[in-house]
């Protein structure tokens, strides 16, 4: 048996007083892709953090590919796509240099970068058509081509772990078959995937299985499985009409 890419067990994560994660656990194999699901509140964010190792819970253990999150950090094995919100759009940095920003885990303390890391660079544009926009400030891209330029850092960066946050949120069509595009070329080449996303129509033909999360893992599963209305209704506290229910 494989060892799993993400194995987290029992997370329990506090904010103050705010319980975010209670007793989460979660494992994610190579190759697979994974849809987190679940309401505004519900810990995904935390629980993305704590994969990465860039919050320590109050309780649980997270392992990488067998290792501490700290560990696949350093080997530039972690990929981390963040929602729009927590990026400084007016940074001045291109959307070349937010890809390379990749490669950093594999260059030395001068951070120079190699005809390796260059090359995956410029590999990682044309993958997610972004060639024509290297040298552009990163907050002059639409939504769509912002969302690429980051999925591009994690090619670029060859992480074995990627994890989504809303990468699908304000996006054009055009870039949403792309991102999904990729994602299932990287899944295919060995990465485990791990997506937060609202797109509960899309996530069953994306992801290979599905987590219903409300501070604790509900269920995990296929997609078509996690997202039946009854089992939605677990997360989200919707109430679910039964068929010859009245509307």
């Amino acid at each position: 048996m494989s060892t799993p890419a993400i194995d987290a067990v029992d997370l329990t994560v506090r904010y103050g007083e705010v319980l975010a994660l209670d007793g989460a656990s979660l494992q994610l194999n190579p190759s697979r892709i994974c849809g987190l699901v679940g309401m505004n509140g519900s810990g995904k964010s935390t629980l993305f953090k704590a994969i990465m190792g860039l919050l320590k819970p109050e309780a649980g253990t997270v392992l990488i590919n067998g290792g501490s999150p700290a560990k696949a950090r350093k080997a530039a094995a972690i990929g981390y796509v963040p929602q729009s919100e927590e990026v400084d759009w007016s940074f001045p940095v291109s959307v070349h240099d937010v890809v390379m920003m990749g490669r950093y885990g594999h260059m030395g303390f001068t951070r120079r970068p190699s005809t390796t890391d260059k090359l995956a660079v410029d590999q990682a544009l044309e993958r997610v058509e972004l060639t024509g926009y290297a040298h552009r400030q990163i907050g002059q891209l639409s939504g769509g081509q912002k969302k690429r330029a980051f999925v591009a850092r994690g090619i670029a960066q060859d992480a074995t772990v990627l994890l989504l946050d809303e990468p699908f949120a304000g996006v054009d069509k055009r870039s949403e078959a792309t991102i999904t595009r990729l994602l299932r070329e990287q899944a295919a080449a060995g990465a485990a995937i791990l997506i937060s996303t609202h797109d509960l129509h899309a996530l069953p033909d994306l992801a290979d299985e599905a987590v219903l999360l409300m501070r604790k893992v509900l269920m995990h599963g296929d997609p078509r499985t996690v997202l039946r209305p009854e089992n939605l209704a677990l997360a989200f506290g919707l109430d679910v009409l039964v068929r010859g229910d009245a509307a």
